[in-house]
């Protein structure tokens, strides 16, 4: 398995104070050189550079750039820092690997004091220094140490290279990440078993999502108009309502407050959970429908969906009632599921809010980038679950990076824990207010194997995220089984709720991968 092969180089990844604890301050008796970079895919440039670094004094340090100081597209890097520390450390002419928690290395060349600083050619090719290496000579000159371009007829381009052919390193990452965290396979099942029995109260828009399945048969010769055959229709309890499947499935007890319309399809919603083992509590509106998106499909396209629905707000009367259940109702977390469809709006949350009980996690996911709503309405919370077009949606940004944007978005929630959902990226996560804290950061890819439909994938993720959270604590831990469900999901038809046997099905297949089964 990875962690025991990453044992053998660990031991040459050091902080600052470490590698000068070890390496001793100038004058030396052995000369140091040290190489910075971003190194995020390793190539025969880099390699070329390190050798020549290497020849030139006893002891190579390498230097690397933390994640959130990287912005060469919205998803660099592509291997997060504690893999590129150890891809760095795995070379046996690397004598020590730091992580640069500042911006630029002039910091720690003032602190480390290397002897020589190696630099591509590249940076003194047309005969003047660009004004950052300007900046680290000056640093250099002031000691007394010297900066050494290494020769390199061949510029190798790690952005051309991922942005050619990005490499999938899904399982190296989750493997690095979850030794860093201490975790192994076995900690994730057992977090799993510790699932049952919390007490989950889901408010929220309840959506009916229907499959109406066509063939196809033609058009009219005198209108632009298609022609289907109706072979069938599957409905699914959707929304809100699906999100407390979800936590059912996973062992929850869950308890459902939504707002649903006098007709056909709230009896199908409240048949549908009492049979899932939910406890739901509707309030009928007469005067509006139950929200019904239809989604038409034939020969496995979907031609059009078809919507019925109401997005005015829920009465002042029905609100004190919704208080009134988030406020009676005890429950070891409260998730606010939020659509857009009525229930949630810039009238109604502050006094959703204010009817949390005291001490009870607080939970909310905004999929309203179609529509007028906004995830950071709900301040405050202990996890929020928005995706990428969401929070930038949220926040008026279109141009950031990803990290950039979760600590934006972060600061603008006043969150605990952020989960950005990347779609098949898979999910970032922010777990604290100092985003130079290189451990700020948590990036799991997508371990979903055959997309056969993403539908319902960030239900999944929220309800095991949100438990996994309140039972163990660890954002490391609900960041990993919120993803695999999310994968899970995916590779079903229609939002089918997960169980945790399918997470562990899951997990089982990626242990074997890592052990090369």
């Amino acid at each position: 398995m990875l962690s025991s092969l990453t044992e053998k180089y660990r031991h040459k990844i050091k902080t600052v104070e470490e590698l000068i604890d070890t390496i001793g301050r100038p004058p030396r008796a052995k000369k140091v050189i040290m190489a910075h970079g971003v190194f995020d895919v390793v190539h025969p440039g880099h390699l070329r550079h390190l050798i020549y670094a290497k020849s030139k004094a006893d002891i190579l340090v390498a230097s690397i750039t933390a994640d959130i100081h990287i912005s060469k597209g919205h998803f660099r890097p592509h291997v997060p820092q504690d893999l590129r520390a150890l891809n760095l450390a795995a070379f046996e002419l690397v004598d020590y690997v730091v992580i640069d928690a500042e911006p630029t290395p002039v910091g720690n060349l003032s602190r480390i004091q290397p002897d020589f600083f190696a630099k591509g050619y590249e940076y003194n090719a047309n005969g003047g220094l660009p004004p950052k290496t300007q900046e680290e000579a000056e640093v250099l000159r002031q000691y007394g140490g010297e900066m050494i371009f290494t020769p390199g007829d061949i510029v190798y381009s790690s952005s051309k290279l991922i942005e050619a052919a990005p490499p999938s390193i899904r399982l190296e990452k989750l493997l690095t990440f979850m030794d860093t965290e201490g975790l192994n396979f076995n900690s994730l099942h057992e977090a799993l078993e510790k699932l049952k029995g919390r007490r989950v109260h889901v408010v929220g828009d309840t959506i009916v999502d229907s499959y109406t399945h066509t063939a196809m048969i033609g058009g009219q010769t005198k209108t632009p108009t298609m022609s289907v055959l109706y072979e069938g229709r599957d409905d699914y309890i959707g929304g809100a309502a699906v999100v407390a499947e979800h936590l059912r499935a996973a062992g929850a007890d869950v308890v459902f407050s939504t707002v649903l319309g006098n007709d056909v399809l709230k009896d199908f919603v409240v048949e549908g959970l009492a049979k899932s083992g939910v406890q739901c509590k509707p309030i009928i509106d007469s005067t509006r429908p139950t929200t019904h998106k239809n989604a038409i499909i034939a020969g496995g396209y979907r031609l059009l969906k078809v919507d019925t629905l109401d997005n005015r707000s829920i009465s002042d009367a029905i609100l004190d009632r919704l208080c009134d259940e988030v406020a009676s109702t005890s429950a070891d977390a409260v998730v606010f599921s939020d659509f857009r469809h009525g229930v949630f709006n810039r009238r109604t949350i502050p006094k959703l809010i204010k009817a949390i009980p005291p001490r009870v996690f607080k939970v909310a996911d905004s999929q309203v980038a179609s529509r007028w709503g906004n995830i950071t309405d709900f301040k405050g919370f202990d996890l929020i679950t928005p995706n990428e077009r969401e929070a930038r949606f949220a926040l008026g940004d279109q141009d950031s990076g990803i990290r950039p944007l979760a600590s934006a978005l972060y600061d603008a929630a006043d969150c605990k824990t952020l989960i950005l959902k990347l779609g098949e990226r898979g999910v970032l996560t922010c777990r604290s207010k100092d985003h130079e804290r290189l451990d700020s950061f948590v990036v799991v890819d997508s371990f979903v194997d055959r997309v056969v439909d993403a539908v319902g994938a960030g239900d999944a993720l929220l309800a095991y995220a949100t438990l996994a959270k309140l039972v163990t604590g660890s954002d490391a831990v609900a960041t990993i089984l919120g993803s695999i469900a999310a994968a899970c999901e995916c590779e079903y038809d229609g939002n089918i709720p997960v169980t945790p046997t399918d997470l562990r099905r899951k997990l089982d297949a990626v242990e074997r991968q890592a052990n090369y089964a």
